[in-house]
Order: C-alpha cells, then sequence, then structure tokens
C-alpha cells in the first residue's frame, strides 16, 4: 500500500494524478486493518477532483431514479405495457452482463507501472485497498452520467427510438441495483439467505481471491463463466 501511495505521490506530466504533498501517510505502522480498510486517502492533488471522487450512496438514486422513470414513460407511449416490461427485463439482463464483463475486464486489468498502472488504482484497485471506505462505494456522477449517456446513445443508434427507452430503463435500473447493493454488502450484514450469499460472494472476491467473483448484483455469470467465488479454486491476495 505504502508503495502505491509512493507511486502517486511521485510528481506527474501530461495527466491530472499531480504531486499529492498533502495525501495521508497509509503506511503508518500504528494504523490497524480495520483503520486501512476504511481509510479514505486522496486520490488526487486536486481538492476538487478528490471532492469529485467521494459520492454519498444517495446521490445515484436521486440521479437515476428520475431517469428511469422517465425513459419508462417515453417507452410507455411507444409501445404496450407487455412490451415495454419485456424491454425493462431485457435491459437489465443486458446491465448484469455489463457489470460481470466491465469488472472482470476493465477493472481488474492490471498494468503494470507507468500511468496505467496509476490510472487502474484510481479506478478500482483504491476499492480493493480500502474496501469498507464509505465515501467510494458507488461511482461518481462524473463518471456515471458521461458514461451513462454513451451506453444510451449506443442502444439508440442500434434499436432507435421504439426499443431504446426501454431498454435503457432497464439497463440504468440493473447499474441503480448494483450500486445499492454493492453499498449495502460492505456496511451491513445482510439477515436473509439472498443477501448473505451476496455479501460472502463479494468478500471472498476482496478477502480470499480476486481473480474469482465478478458479478456483484448477479453471480450467476460467475458460474455461467466459471469464475465463482465458491468452486473452491481459489488464488492467495497478495492484499491480505
Amino acid at each position: 500500500m505504502a508503495f502505491v501511495l509512493q507511486r502517486l505521490r511521485k510528481p506527474q506530466t501530461g495527466n491530472k494524478i499531480a504531486y499529492m504533498a498533502w495525501a495521508e501517510d497509509m503506511s503508518d505502522p500504528s494504523a490497524s486493518r480495520a483503520d486501512v480498510l476504511r481509510a479514505s486517502p486522496p486520490m488526487f492533488d486536486s481538492r476538487l477532483l478528490d471532492l469529485l471522487s467521494r459520492v454519498h450512496p444517495a446521490v445515484p438514486v436521486l440521479i437515476f431514479t428520475p431517469v428511469v422513470l422517465a425513459l419508462t414513460v417515453w417507452e410507455l407511449s411507444n409501445a404496450s405495457v407487455a412490451g415495454t416490461v419485456a424491454l425493462v427485463l431485457a435491459g437489465y439482463a443486458l446491465w448484469t452482463l455489463f457489470e460481470y464483463w466491465l469488472h472482470r475486464v476493465v477493472f481488474h486489468f492490471e498494468p503494470q507501472d507507468g500511468l496505467g498502472a496509476r490510472l487502474h488504482w484510481i479506478i478500482h484497485f483504491v476499492h480493493h485497498d480500502h474496501p469498507n471506505d464509505p465515501q467510494r462505494l458507488v461511482m461518481p456522477p462524473a463518471v456515471s452520467l458521461p458514461l451513462g449517456a454513451v451506453v444510451f446513445a449506443i442502444l439508440y443508434l442500434i434499436f432507435g427510438a421504439d426499443y431504446a427507452p426501454g431498454l435503457g430503463a432497464g439497463f440504468f435500473a440493473g447499474y441503480l441495483a448494483y450500486d445499492m447493493i454493492h453499498y449495502y454488502v460492505h456496511h451491513f450484514r445482510p439477515r436473509g439467505p439472498l443477501g448473505r450469499m451476496l455479501r460472502e460472494r463479494h468478500m471472498r472476491h476482496h478477502f480470499q481471491d480476486e481473480t474469482r467473483g465478478f458479478g456483484i448484483s448477479a453471480p450467476y455469470w460467475d458460474e455461467v463463466f466459471k469464475t465463482s467465488s465458491r468452486s473452491g479454486r481459489t488464488k492467495p491476495n497478495p492484499r491480505n
């Protein structure tokens, strides 16, 4: 962890990952494991950029619930209730695949050095180093809104105005479910069997084998693609 922060503190040129003179020293030997897991170290020298990386879990709900409702109403103006429901479910299924492959391919692509390694830590592995940081468990709007706009534009180009709103409503509803489930399994102990199963699988991903268990809200894709954290074939986690 100290090595990672030392790399980030090193002056950079041509990007926004600048010298972090005011960064917290997470290499403090007096810090307990619990302190490190819930720590929230700065990621940028710019206080504004660092502020934008911290998000209250209610923010995605406030932003995307109206989006989902608006897209659903739009689709209902084009299709029957049954047709709208079918499109929303298809959009949700699309989200679950997107979630799995984004997590597996993008979030866990691990450049070894240079700008790629620093960006990789910022995009995802800061979460693996500090998984209980309450301010960085949901996607910042500075990322989710542009990414959502790109996704909807692609859906619109492929499916047109007749189908894109319903697919988009399901996709963004799936994203909201993912963000809320992710926050919940990190900060609460579910009592029901479904919640306990989701939490167990995700904690295995963090603390047992980060090369397995990529489906957070939809773990069945791990079964389909043979990456289940329950398979018994685990790789020691170097972060533990």
